[in-house]
């Protein structure tokens, strides 16, 4: 889908402000939040593609005035509401005595498998790759271009590679396919590759480094021959 997170190739935002020795924590209800994260994918309330369609769902002042960890915190509330695990009523009270009592302790919980499966999860990542009998259309040399389109739902298909020609320079096998996963309709394997486009492609020959180049993993229902397949 289409919206203010995709920002890729967006100018008019000012610089990147790094912080210097910036903590993994700026307050202890991120911790908080992490751990939602890890035990609500544990529990199977959302996989990493529907997270992030959920954070796709913000209202998009919302989303550009909060911070990383609220918009996790909004992905868990959104599919715990969603599938009635909490009540949006009693989250208010609660979300209204912590406004009024800022310093009141958070609850705590000790849970040594979920703090196992958080240590696992973060050093080692969830596997995405899935298998599947489905023969790769392209291979490394193809010359490929990305669907124009906008796809209605959540997408991997960033707006600034649509349209664009590129080079398949790595072809990896099977993953789950975003645009199925995140929108509810299951892992549905496709064929992921990576692609080179020059910046002169992405940027136009005005404002392009004449030797710079972007890769993007692409998935297969993306893609499609191009022609000229010499040219590159």
């Amino acid at each position: 889908m289409n919206g203010v997170f995709d920002l890729g190739g967006t100018d008019g935002l000012g610089p990147v402000v790094v912080e210097e020795n910036e903590p993994v924590f700026h307050a202890e209800w991120e911790k908080a939040a992490f751990a939602m994260f890890a035990s609500s994918f544990r529990a199977g309330l959302f996989g990493v593609d529907q997270f992030r369609h959920a954070i796709e769902l913000m209202d998009p002042a919302e989303y550009l005035l909060s911070n990383y960890y609220e918009h996790w915190a909004h992905a868990v509330q959104y599919y715990a509401e969603k599938q009635g695990l909490i009540d949006a009523a009693e989250l208010a009270e609660r979300t209204q005595y912590y406004l009024d009592n800022p310093d009141a302790p958070l609850p705590e919980r000790e849970d040594p498998e979920l703090l196992e499966f958080c240590d696992l999860a973060v050093k080692h990542g969830a596997p995405a790759n899935r298998e599947s009998g489905k023969v790769a259309a392209f291979k490394v040399g193809d010359l490929v271009t990305v669907a124009d389109d906008s796809p209605i739902g959540h997408t991997r298909k960033a707006r600034y590679v649509r349209g664009r020609t590129g080079v398949i320079t790595g072809a990896h096998g099977t993953f789950i396919y975003p645009d199925s996963a995140g929108n509810g309709h299951g892992d549905a394997p496709e064929h992921l590759y990576t692609v080179r486009f020059t910046a002169k492609e992405l940027w136009g020959e005005d404002v392009a480094d004449p030797n710079g180049a972007s890769y993007f993993d692409v998935w297969e229902p993306y893609l499609t021959l191009a022609e000229n397949q010499g040219a590159h």
